[in-house]
């Protein structure tokens, strides 16, 4: 999922970025260009258990948020 968030301020990426996860996004990849983005993505990333990464290539910082993948938490003994 892309959202492109250039010319919004933050709260909004960060708002913009929840609604994604909580919809089930496995990877979102965000056009941010507000300086207080990447410390929101990283805080949105980071409460939903995802990574994040910043591409500073493009003409607006790009966020790259992808979820961890989820081990097995069920604990089973041995017979």
């Amino acid at each position: 999922m892309h959202i492109d968030a250039r010319g919004l301020r933050c709260p909004w990426p960060a708002v913009r970025l929840a609604k994604a996860l909580r919809q089930g996004a496995d990877a979102v990849t965000i056009a941010a260009d507000d300086p207080q983005a990447p410390a929101e993505l990283a805080l949105v990333a980071a409460a939903a258990g995802a990574d994040m990464s910043i591409n500073t290539d493009a003409v607006a910082p790009t966020f790259v948020v992808t979820r961890r993948p989820v081990g097995n938490t069920v604990f089973t003994q041995s017979p």
